[in-house]
């Protein structure tokens, strides 16, 4: 994932692995969501889909009976163009990603293992030992890895793993069978003893199990599928007939996170940071969502088209989902296989009919479907997400994901999917509710688009409570699919409409807006959520700035210039557009707009 979202945003790459080829065999197997909406911009997600099974819901079980029922499908068909778990084997989505990263002209380097790591402030030298067993040093200006749980990067980086392997021993199997089972579904076996997981694959009758071996079974290393037949039919169906095992594995698992995701000029993802237990099919798509995060920003920064300090906000970000999740699957597991007398009894009957009524009500489904498909992540306390207070709470806030919307992006025109129309390697500003005069593109990298007041534009957007005619909203989609910022403008404030981006990163995003003369009425603190540096040189003339504009260049009367270069120590230049730091900013504007 990391190398397609690098090499289609024209970034140069090299990919080692230590073995000698593509996995045959994995354990992972949902991509949620989110993960799909990723796959969509990849271009891969229609390969996806043909290889994969649908699950669109998931059934609860507890002795014998059905007790409760999860309907993904029903509850996010306006939420996501994938309202469903994929059940897709890891190996067939590495297959799909190294065919995509084929066609992009990179291949994997097969056999070929780190075993050394230097770094200084100019880049990495890496030691690399190749399948002839000689060595090989590499120079790099920057190493990711996304090795696994055994990650040599992380430890010759000496971040620590801490974490511990839980108690018992799992089971993998890939079957052909008939039962009782839901089709199309998940089926979700509570028992006292622990659980079984039960995935609809692709093919006639085709499951993978998941589930907890049997005690007697947990200290042995010749244990067969066959041996795990008699507790699979007393907890999931005596009537259950089994006609094949293709793959079968034991295998213990862990609950680990790394100290850190990062040491200077290396990052790590996915396993190499966290692992933990299977429930709710999440560690791959944690680990995909690692790589799309990171990518976008490796890429600006790589390119010149960003400072290093962006790089710092992957950790901002995606540590604390990482461990969030860690935290959550964790309790969840316990629960699940927690092996005295009283635990079997609450889980089986008053832990299953808990869930069945939490289940049977539809706002407990939203917030089910939300968090297992992974559309609820957000970054909301990431130094990227700014957000003025005018904008209301239950609208989309700086660090959602993006919402799904079909919108008119042409009054007249027609309804279009929103996702399949926005660029996810530029910046997209979405304007509401006004009409643009000029637009700028930031060297390439903005796309701007006005959605007009129309009928069925206000009722989409009323849907997911974005302000409609009354107000001017703006919104600025990162290249990760999540809104870096928005806000809404009283319409009387905007005397001259212009281009709205809200403040999202002192070292990346050009402060772009529409300001009107700051009259002697409003407040101080009015003043400041609205007066922006309004870019003059090469995009447009700024005539209702605030700083009686003297400067071609800057914007600014030379007094105001010479504090905002005091102020503005952190400034870069790209061409025509200067990146600011917002609090020197709003310094500004206190002392020349609002006095």
């Amino acid at each position: 994932m990391l190398a397609n979202q690098l090499a289609r945003r024209g970034v140069r790459v090299q990919i080692i692995d230590r073995h000698a080829g593509p996995s045959l065999q994995t354990r992972a197997l949902g991509v949620q969501a989110r993960t799909l909406e990723i796959y969509a911009k990849l271009g891969i997600v229609d390969q996806a889909l043909e290889l994969g099974k649908r699950g669109t819901g998931a059934t609860l079980w507890a002795q014998g009976q059905r007790m409760g029922h999860v309907p993904l499908s029903e509850r996010g068909q306006d939420a996501t163009p994938y309202p469903y778990i994929l059940i897709l084997g890891q190996d067939d989505n590495e297959k799909i990603m190294g065919e995509k990263l084929n066609r992009l002209g990179i291949n994997v380097r097969w056999n070929t293992e780190l075993v050394g790591l230097d770094q200084n402030a100019g880049g990495v030298t890496a030691t690399l030992k190749l399948a002839d067993g000689t060595s090989q040093s590499l120079r790099v200006p920057w190493v990711a890895g996304c090795d696994g749980a055994r990650s040599a990067l992380r430890k010759l980086s000496g971040i620590t793993f801490p974490g511990a392997p839980y108690e018992h021993m799992f089971f993998v199997a890939d079957v052909e069978m008939t039962g009782r089972m839901v089709p199309e579904e998940v089926n979700i076996y509570l028992w006292r003893e622990g659980f079984h997981l039960l995935f609809p694959m692709r093919g006639q009758n085709h499951w993978r199990i998941v589930g907890i071996l049997p005690e007697e079974l947990g200290g042995k290393d010749d244990v067969t599928f066959e041996a795990v037949i008699p507790s699979l039919r007393q907890e999931a169906g005596a009537e259950l007939e089994f006609k094949a095992c293709t793959w079968f594995s034991a295998y213990r698992i862990h609950h680990r996170s790394a100290a850190r995701f990062r040491d200077r000029r290396c990052f790590l993802l996915g396993d190499a940071v966290h692992i933990h237990s299977p429930v709710g099919a999440q560690g791959m798509n944690t680990g995909l969502q690692d790589a799309y995060n990171l990518g976008w920003k490796l890429a600006l920064v790589v390119k010149g088209q960003a400072s290093e300090a962006l790089l710092g906000t992957y950790e901002d970000e995606r540590i604390p989902v990482a461990r969030r999740l860690l935290n959550t699957t964790d309790r969840a597991f316990k629960l699940v296989v927690a092996d005295n007398w009283s635990a079997g009894v609450f889980r089986t009957k008053i832990l299953a009919r808990i869930a069945a009524f939490a289940m049977s009500r539809k706002a407990i489904q939203d917030v089910a479907f939300r968090t297992v498909l992974q559309i609820r992540i957000n970054y909301r306390k990431s130094p990227l997400s700014k957000s003025l207070q005018l904008l209301p709470a239950a609208a989309p806030q700086a660090g959602d994901r993006f919402p799904w919307l079909r919108l008119q992006l042409n009054a007249g025109g027609p309804v279009e999917d929103l996702y399949q129309k926005l660029d996810d390697t530029k910046f997209n500003l979405i304007v509401i509710g006004q009409l643009l005069e000029k637009t700028p593109d930031l060297g390439g990298l903005l796309n701007v688009y006005g959605i007009p007041s129309v009928p069925g534009n206000a009722t989409e957007l009323a849907r997911l409570n974005v302000p409609g005619p009354r107000s001017i909203s703006c919104g600025l989609m990162a290249m990760s699919g999540f809104v870096d910022g928005n806000w809404t403008l009283p319409r009387s404030s905007v005397m001259f409409p212009r281009i709205c981006i809200s403040p999202f990163e002192r070292s990346l995003a050009p402060r772009i807006s529409k300001v009107g003369p700051c009259q002697s009425s409003a407040s101080q603190q009015y003043c400041e959520e609205q007066i922006f540096h309004c870019i003059a040189s090469g995009l447009h003339q700024c005539r209702t700035n605030p700083w009686n504009t003297r400067s071609s260049n800057s914007g600014m009367s030379p007094s105001a210039l010479v504090r905002w270069q005091r102020l503005s120590r952190t400034t870069l230049q790209s061409g025509p557009v200067s990146f600011f730091p917002f609090s020197a900013l709003r310094a500004v504007a206190k002392q020349r707009a609002c006095v």
